[in-house]
């Protein structure tokens, strides 16, 4: 009996290591700190991970920056549109002020003209001395279209040519080659090489030559 209750004496003197898991923390002792390189995540981030993908509107004063660009933009594009206005509107202008000038230069010019004719229809001449009249007045605005570059459009006697000569019909003539004009109804006129109106005028038709 002796020996047995010494033997479990001897065992329940065994106690376990300090160092063990299963050891006793004190939890006044201060814990140490991390190892060096690594970050523990903080509250903020665990918070950001839990709320998965809910997004944080953008800052006040980054909607104020955007709000103000905003209204720059349209004011530069009002701006626009108004000095796009303002130079058709000045185009328009100016082209009409050109016309008016030109046309204006034009009847300057045909003013001495008209001032003839009224003299001829006051006149109380002879019939010769109304037509010596007449004559010179045409030339006089004959003179006034050379200086403006305006030509007569030859006809008599020229190859029809129905870019410039408008055929009012045909005669019969065999001192005229066939094709040609023989007759000018009206005269048709250019400036520089654009038509302005075509010759109106009559065809020969040369039956001797046709003939032949």
């Amino acid at each position: 009996m002796l020996k047995r209750e010494t033997k479990l004496t001897a065992v329940q003197s065994e106690e376990p290591e300090a160092h063990g898991p299963e050891a006793n923390i004190d939890p006044a002792a201060e814990l140490p700190p991390p190892p060096a390189g690594e970050n523990l995540p903080s509250a903020g981030s665990v918070a950001e991970a839990e709320a998965g993908s809910v997004v944080e509107p953008p800052a006040q004063t980054e909607i104020d920056r955007l709000k103000v660009e905003r209204d720059q933009l349209l004011d530069r594009l009002a701006r626009m549109q108004a000095e796009f206005e303002n130079a058709r509107k000045r185009a328009e202008r100016e082209r009409a002020e050109y016309r008016d000038y030109a046309a204006g230069s034009v009847v300057e010019q045909f003013l001495p003209v008209l001032d003839n004719f009224e003299l001829a229809l006051k006149s109380t001449g002879s019939a010769h001395q109304l037509r010596s009249g007449v004559s010179l007045i045409v030339k006089q605005m004959e003179e006034i279209l050379q200086k403006m570059q305006v030509s007569a459009i030859p006809a008599v006697g020229e190859a029809f040519d129905p870019r410039i000569h408008e055929a009012m019909g045909t005669v019969d003539r065999d001192d005229v080659p066939d094709q040609h004009v023989a007759e000018e109804i009206r005269r048709g006129y250019k400036l520089r090489d654009r038509l302005l109106r075509p010759a109106l005028v009559r065809v020969a038709h040369n039956s001797k030559q046709v003939s032949e």
